[in-house]
């Protein structure tokens, strides 16, 4: 089974048909939103690979491909994207994605990247160039601090981001004040944060905007 995470229906209808006539994929799992996808992963059977538009309404740069790859660590996730920069692609890679595919790539591209990610090996896009000097990731422990978090550590920090208090998160996912602060304390120290506005600002750093902005101009 191969999931799709992505919000635009025709892109995923068209991603579907590619998947069932030329791949023979009998087992199609689409979900508009990372909410979505990461609750149908923990009621439902794991994927064997995972192709997620990062570009979505409830995801910031990297934190939603941090968060999937926590959810599902075994799975290979491919990023679609239309922002193929290089320093990007470098960026997703770093965070632990199994390989990246423009959104404009002809089938051709997602069919190769597919069949190379479930071999075991790491799609790139043709004429990709590695960044070289300040290779665009940003800072790398920023990546390598939001990979240590557990799914729910992860879940508890994007609510933080989004600005929402102890008791707020605490009725939104359903489980108790005490636990949402000692898991805010264990996010805290992994991301060697003194202040959750700490940590906010830690978790951004690893926005695309930021991406490109570190990494220069074009």
């Amino acid at each position: 089974m191969i999931m799709i995470i992505d919000d635009h229906p025709l892109f995923c209808e068209a991603l579907h048909m590619t998947l069932t006539e030329t791949l023979a994929v009998t087992r199609i799992h689409a979900a508009n939103s990372l909410g979505q996808a990461l609750e149908d992963l923990r009621t439902g059977p794991e994927p064997d690979a995972i192709l997620l538009d990062l570009n979505l309404p409830d995801v910031a740069g990297l934190d939603g491909l941090t968060r999937l790859r926590n959810a599902v660590p075994g799975v290979p996730v491919v990023v679609v994207s239309s922002m193929a920069d290089d320093r990007i692609v470098a960026a997703v890679l770093q965070a632990g994605a199994a390989g990246f595919v423009p959104k404009h790539s002809p089938r051709e591209g997602f069919i190769a990247a597919i069949r190379k990610v479930m071999g075991g090996g790491t799609y790139l896009p043709e004429n990709y160039t590695p960044p070289t000097g300040n290779d665009g990731t940003g800072d790398h422990g920023v990546v390598d601090k939001l990979a240590t978090l557990t799914p729910q550590q992860g879940r508890i920090l994007a609510l933080v981001c989004e600005g929402y208090l102890n008791k707020q998160i605490a009725f939104e996912l359903s489980i108790s004040e005490t636990t949402v602060k000692a898991h805010v304390t264990a996010i805290l120290r992994k991301m060697g944060a003194q202040s959750r506005t700490q940590a906010v600002r830690i978790a951004n750093s690893a926005s695309f905007a930021s991406i490109l902005r570190d990494g220069g101009a074009a």
